[in-house]
């Protein structure tokens, strides 16, 4: 997951499912943590006159960046994901002890906790287990095992959040790049269907209990209330107090705008 036209800086910083997260977090046996303060601070002073002499190449300060954060990181992050403190009960709520709900559940549950650190922008991708089974070209039953995995973390998320007063000030979106035809392909599978699908967002300023839109007879287009994803990138940036009109940014001397034009914000959804 690269920056993309923001630029190598502001790239992610992957996690991987299971109980090691982040490999090589833990700094080597034998270093105290006042030993590893003084080494960042040594690595501070030394990248700054090369990242000044070579302030044009945006890569070698997302280098040096990544780098200075790794070196954070084994300070920080090492308790962030430790889930032991965390009670019985709040992780029931995430499925995590469940054979179908554990590993997206721990997902979900390290998210809150990196949201509690001050992590602005969260991403998580749940892919079928890693073999892309929601992508059901072949047989669309595979959909239902992959939503019983999901189910049950996400709701526990949005509850988890409310409890501790943080589902206000915190945007939940859970999307897809398209949906899938209501046809059927490969004998039981589905196509892809760019036409009409759903995407459901919570907290941050966003209504409950709504619903807007709706799709032909069949489920094939958007017909009533259409809405394009240049308006629910918008509607995500007007919740975060941004101007999307002003999202713009210059690209080998071409003016590029982060969202394309639309309709704007999706006032009919927004509290």
């Amino acid at each position: 997951m690269t920056g993309g036209y923001l630029g190598a800086t502001v790239a992610a910083t992957p996690f991987q499912p299971g109980d090691t997260p982040i490999p090589n977090l833990n700094p080597p046996k034998g270093a105290s943590s006042a030993e590893r303060e003084r080494q960042m601070q040594m690595l501070l002073e030394m990248n700054k006159g090369f990242r000044e002499h070579y302030a044009f190449n945006s890569d070698i300060a997302a280098r040096a960046g990544a780098y200075e954060l790794a070196a954070r990181m084994q300070l920080s992050a090492p308790a962030v994901v430790d889930f032991s403190k965390e009670p019985k009960s709040v992780q029931d709520l995430y499925g995590i002890g469940e054979k179908e709900t554990d590993d997206f559940g721990r997902q979900l549950l390290l998210a809150r906790r990196l949201s509690e650190e001050g992590v602005r922008f969260i991403q998580i991708c749940h892919a079928g287990g890693g073999n892309g089974k929601w992508d059901a070209h072949g047989d669309m039953k595979e959909h239902a095992p992959l939503c019983h995995a999901t189910d049950k973390p996400v709701a526990g998320l949005i509850k988890d959040l409310k409890q501790r007063g943080m589902l206000d000030s915190t945007l939940v979106v859970w999307t897809s790049e398209f949906g899938r035809s209501p046809w059927s392909q490969n004998t039981t599978g589905r196509d892809h269907n760019p036409r009409g699908y759903t995407s459901w967002m919570a907290g941050g300023g966003i209504k409950g209990g709504v619903s807007h839109g709706s799709t032909d007879d069949v489920g094939y287009r958007a017909e009533q209330n259409r809405h394009y994803y240049s308006d629910l990138h918008a509607t995500i940036l007007n919740q975060l107090g941004l101007d999307y009109k002003k999202m713009t940014l210059n690209v080998f001397g071409r003016t590029m705008r982060l969202v394309e034009d639309g309709d704007g914000p999706i006032q009919e959804i927004i509290a």
